[in-house]
């Protein structure tokens, strides 16, 4: 089964997918196999593995792991059996961002500005980070990789990060001047040296980094409606928002907007796109005014 294993993996490598947490998953499923005698994957031994997992959504991305990997399998060996995906009756739940607004950002902003050491460099790398994410909608872990030679007269240059991919992220004037001004803080260094780095000069941590961040919404007294604490990832779906209140009217300028920014936040589809997005109260009177316009011009007709 192993070498089947390592046929669908480097197959799903090859277009693109990192397939870490599938490599562990499924070479942990086929010692379980073997340990039965089994070299093909039999429904109720996969989800008497996948039942090993310590909560429901685990045991149900174990066995929806096996599933995937046995769709593919089946089409050269017909001896895997596929198990029923849906058996542990999981179901994924999309947590409602927080949306900041300008106001909260700029509070943010702030509270890192009065972080410790108070003239050191650190209280200016959490603003200029908190500042980047927001004004670009980058994933942090793509900030938190940024080196020197990244940043380029025409934007930054984000090297294969999800899906391998590399694109170019154009910046506005304001935040192109305001990471000069931070590096120009922070001091020279070669072009492989980290952007945002920490006392030791090293790349921050992303653990470190939201620890920090966790602590800054609470001295900004940011609060949700829903009673959960703001995450660091609801940046990037502020950008998307924001975003898409700033697109141009109508139908076909819109879907272009929404093309270049599926794009510009990389993307491999739009519908990944649309899971940033959030109703807003802007957004749903931009929509309510279409609407009234789209009825009014039928009534005339």
């Amino acid at each position: 089964m192993l070498n089947a294993i390592e046929t669908y993996l480097a197959l799903r490598r090859a277009t693109g997918f990192a397939m870490s947490s599938a490599e562990y998953l499924l070479r942990s499923f086929a010692a379980f196999a073997a340990k039965h005698g089994q070299s093909h994957v039999q429904v109720q031994t996969a989800i008497d593995w996948a039942a090993l997992g310590p909560s429901v959504a685990q045991r149900d991305a174990r066995l929806r792991a096996v599933c995937r990997f046995v769709r593919h399998v089946r089409v050269e060996d017909v001896g895997h059996e596929l198990p029923p995906a849906n058996h542990f009756g999981a179901r994924k739940r999309r947590r409602p961002p927080h949306i900041y607004t300008p106001d909260e950002i700029g509070r943010l902003v702030e509270a890192a500005l009065r972080l410790r050491p108070m003239g050191g460099l650190r209280p200016h790398t959490y603003a200029t980070l908190i500042a980047l994410l927001t004004a670009t909608g980058l994933r942090i872990s793509e900030a938190l990789k940024l080196t020197i030679a990244d940043v380029t007269s025409d934007g930054l240059l984000i090297r294969e990060t999800k899906f391998r991919k590399t694109r170019l992220v154009p910046l506005h004037d304001t935040a192109a001047a305001g990471l000069k001004r931070y590096l120009a803080r922070r001091g020279p260094g070669s072009d492989d040296d980290p952007v945002f780095v920490d006392k030791r000069g090293r790349s921050l941590r992303y653990i470190a980094v939201k620890e920090t961040f966790d602590g800054l919404v609470g001295k900004a007294g940011i609060r949700s409606r829903s009673g959960r604490r703001p995450r660091l990832h609801d940046l990037r779906h502020t950008f998307a928002v924001r975003a898409l209140e700033g697109s141009p009217s109508g139908r076909s300028r819109c879907g272009a907007h929404m093309v270049a920014l599926a794009t510009y936040m990389g993307h491999v589809n739009i519908y990944a796109t649309y899971w940033y997005l959030e109703a807003t109260a802007d957004l749903l009177r931009d929509v309510a005014v279409a609407g009234e316009a789209f009825m009014s011009k039928g009534r005339s007709a």
